[in-house]
């Protein structure tokens, strides 16, 4: 099974770490934290797609044409154009079912191994704290309906309830192209958006984690570490 990780971004909000570093080669414990991701892969996963982009020659220098007994093939996302543009960029190396995680999150792998038991899937995790993610709807069934974006959104917004934010991780098959990207803003496309307009016609389904950890911005690396010992170990 493919797995398709975007690592394309600037990461301007990680500046000054990710000035002369790509936000998925950023060092956590004294390795990059992409390569914990590629070595706790589980064994179903036998191709890594990466998408690159922002000081991608670091990140094709490091893992090669295979790492961990994985083939990588590498994809370059020439115009920045959100995670469905990403997703888009790949659709010519992809095969039936596959898996799609952002490059700079920490996963645990047991999350991934849920995920590959469905085609169509979203990773989501609940807390009182929607920040900056999108808040993601379910129905009775837990299955996907429909996703709330709001960059405005405080930490504490909620007046104390817990809600599912979106931790990033997809499962996806080829009707997903099927389907055209929805405009996110002037220059992006949604990854989730679009899911999300698929929801009328197919059952997606709704995976929970207590185990996810976004790096956001620079001051974030000290809590991804502790978190990856966590997460990983």
């Amino acid at each position: 099974m493919q797995l398709v990780i975007l690592a394309a971004g600037e990461g301007k909000r990680m500046y000054p770490i990710t000035k002369d570093i790509p936000k998925p080669m950023v060092p956590l414990l004294g390795k990059p934290k992409l390569k914990y991701t590629l070595s706790n892969l589980p064994g179903i996963i036998d191709e890594v797609i990466l998408v690159v982009n922002y000081l991608e020659k670091q990140i094709r220098d490091f893992f090669g044409d295979e790492y961990t007994g994985r083939k990588i093939t590498y994809v370059r996302q020439e115009k920045l154009d959100g995670t469905g543009g990403a997703i888009h960029a790949c659709k010519d190396f992809l095969e039936g079912r596959f898996l799609v995680m952002m490059g700079d999150d920490i996963y645990a792998p047991e999350d991934v191994v849920k995920m590959v038991q469905y085609d169509l899937a979203i990773l989501v995790y609940e807390t009182k704290k929607v920040g900056r993610f999108g808040r993601v709807m379910e129905n009775e069934d837990e299955n996907f309906v429909g996703i709330f974006e709001n960059r405005n959104f405080s930490l504490e917004d909620n007046n104390g309830e817990k809600v599912l934010v979106n931790a990033a991780m997809y499962s996806l098959n080829q009707e997903f192209f099927k389907h055209e990207l929805v405009a996110v803003s002037d220059s992006e496309f949604g990854l989730p958006q679009t899911l999300a307009k698929m929801a009328n016609k197919y059952e997606i389904k709704v995976v929970k984690t207590e185990k996810w950890f976004p790096m956001g911005k620079a001051s974030d690396v000290q809590v991804a570490e502790e978190k990856l010992k966590e997460i990983m170990f």
